[in-house]
């Protein structure tokens, strides 16, 4: 029998509660990058892997409110919690994998596609791992030219995502990149779900392993959200990755104070390392400091 499949099931609520969340994880994520690009003199690998970790808890947080809006009316729904903590881990993952490439080797044409390519499919990965974690009394199918779709999609919105984290600077433009990031990757999961049908085995309401939606994704899903709030807090209190790489570098020009043109007179170049470098006060007091003392003397 095939079940009555609602991903809607609270309306409007999740669907804008997982969008909030990809776009939180992606704008937290595209600031950390820029912070390592920005100052040569940061500890790289700890910026890019705090921007990995943020996009990664973002897009996993993301299908998983979602999927708290998705039901079959037919079945009750469950979710194995070892597979459900495994798609957390290959999103953030698959995720650094891509970001330590561009952050590394830069975003030429060869390196932001296949850091594209490898974090897309992970992405997707991380989906339908996430989808296997289900657990229903029926079976689940899937349209395959729908799948081929949302891996395509995937792909697009890593690679523009990857792209933005190395070329976007200024706090307004990522917050616009992030935007747009989240509607790629929510239309990802949309579009992944549009390919799903279930088959009920049966109305018999029997039991089965696994822990409900309530009971599994809500608790598991306050640690992502209070990782990305700590991330938020790190953004903003970093001067650099509020103001941007130009209004840093005016607001840094703005603080420092001015040297003295005295001070900045460079000792007078020696022709021999035994020379003892003479200041104007020293030359002063020298006997033969001109022509007529030094014939006096």
């Amino acid at each position: 029998m095939e079940g009555t499949v609602d991903g809607f099931r609270y309306g409007a609520v999740t669907p804008v509660a997982a969008y909030v969340m990809a776009c939180l994880g992606g704008a937290l994520g595209l600031r950390c990058i820029v912070r390592s690009l920005l100052n040569a003199e940061s500890w790289k690998p700890g910026w890019l892997a705090l921007g990995a970790a943020s996009i990664g808890c973002g897009i996993w947080t993301m299908h998983f409110i979602a999927m708290i809006g998705f039901q079959v009316e037919e079945t009750r729904i469950r979710y194995d919690t070892g597979l459900t903590l495994l798609s957390l881990a290959v999103a953030i993952v698959v995720v650094g994998v891509g970001v330590f490439i561009v952050g590394y080797r830069g975003a030429g044409t060869a390196n932001l596609a296949f850091a594209g390519i490898v974090t897309g499919l992970g992405v997707a990965a991380m989906h339908y791992l996430g989808m296997y974690a289900m657990r229903l009394n029926g079976a689940i199918d899937y349209d395959v030219f729908t799948v081929a779709l949302s891996v395509l999609i995937a792909i697009v919105a890593a690679t523009a995502a990857l792209w933005a984290a190395v070329t976007v600077r200024g706090f307004l433009t990522s917050l616009g990149a992030s935007l747009v990031m989240g509607v790629a990757v929510s239309g990802m999961h949309y579009t992944a779900m549009a390919a799903v049908s279930v088959h009920v085995h049966g109305t018999t309401g029997g039991s089965w392993a696994g822990a409900s939606a309530s009971s599994l994704l809500l608790p598991m899903l306050v640690g992502p959200v209070i990782f990305l709030v700590l991330a938020g807090v790190v953004v903003m209190f970093d001067p650099l990755l509020v103001l941007g790489d130009a209004d840093w570098s005016r607001a840094t020009a703005r603080r420092k104070p001015a040297v003295p043109p005295a001070e900045e007179a460079l000792a007078p170049a020696h022709s021999s390392p035994f020379e003892t470098p003479v200041g104007p006060s020293r030359a002063r007091q020298h006997p033969y400091d001109t022509p007529q003392r030094a014939a006096e003397w």
